[in-house]
């Protein structure tokens, strides 16, 4: 019976090592790829094309070009300054500028490290976005002459972080956050919950630690059907922001937030610093 209960007892420990081996190899490979998963920059280097609208080569960190899609604002007009979803690139965002155009503000949207036509010259990464886009702002304050007062910034999904890391460093007069999630590391946690996130995960874009902390006016947009941030971090966003108005949008999923006129007319009416109606 001994030497039976030894060999089992070395089936075992043969079993527990390989599983621990399986489990540490899943997570390094989880670590050295997450930035694929985090910034799935999408094929091509399309330029935006927009009647009325710039592409502008700004000098950026280190000697880079920081790329920007500018519609002016008429004079005492805000300007929206937007940071784009994970999965595009600037070229994708001129249907929205279009739209900002034609309710007669300026929009001013920055391209991140690696994408698009900044493509190849560094990897995208959240230290590298936040340089990229305060280079962008400071050029659009000192070159084109839009001041910080009248300056709304707005994010998209990945961009909400950026976004909201901008106004925590003082840029902008409002927030527009759309779909925006807690942080990286909680989406993480959601995904993959038998991975330790906290321990892992490098670009982190903690909104939620970094919310009480802005005292704008914000303006929260979330869908019921998100499939990619759920819609629980939107509105727990909403109650860390000193001065948050949260919009749930009932079977909004991920992308489509800002396909009807209302919720667009509603974005204006915040950008141009109107009071919100009541109401979910």
């Amino acid at each position: 019976m001994g030497r039976f209960w030894l060999r089992v007892r070395r089936v075992m420990v043969k079993i527990v090592v390989t599983l621990v081996i399986c489990y540490l190899a899943v997570c390094a490979l989880l670590y050295f790829n997450q930035r694929h998963l985090v910034f799935p920059v999408p094929e091509g280097a399309l330029e935006p094309q927009l009647s009325g609208a710039a592409l502008l080569r700004i000098p950026g960190p280190e000697g880079t070009t920081v790329y920007a899609l500018h519609v002016p604002a008429p004079p005492e007009v805000p300007t929206v300054v937007h940071f784009h979803g994970n999965g595009e690139q600037l070229a994708h965002e001129a249907w929205l500028a279009q739209r900002y155009q034609e309710a007669g503000f300026g929009f001013f949207a920055v391209e991140y490290p690696g994408y698009g036509l900044a493509k190849g010259k560094e990897e995208p990464s959240e230290q590298g976005i936040y340089a990229a886009s305060e280079a962008a702002l400071e050029y659009l304050h000192r070159e084109l002459g839009v001041p910080r007062e009248r300056t709304v910034l707005q994010g998209q999904s990945i961009g909400s972080g950026v976004a909201a890391e901008m106004a925590r460093r003082g840029q902008g007069t409002r927030l527009v956050l759309i779909t925006p999630y807690t942080s990286i590391v909680e989406l993480g946690a959601r995904l993959f919950p038998w991975v330790p996130a906290r321990l892992l995960v490098k670009d982190r874009f903690d909104t939620a630690s970094k919310a009480p902390g802005i005292h704008l006016p914000v303006f929260i947009v979330h869908g019921t059907r998100d499939q990619v941030v759920p819609v629980d971090m939107g509105q727990k966003l909403g109650t860390l922001f000193p001065q948050a108005s949260v919009r749930i949008l009932e079977g909004k999923h991920h992308n489509n937030v800002l396909d009807t006129r209302e919720v667009r007319e509603e974005l204006f009416q915040f950008v141009r610093g109107e009071a919100l109606r009541a109401g979910p």
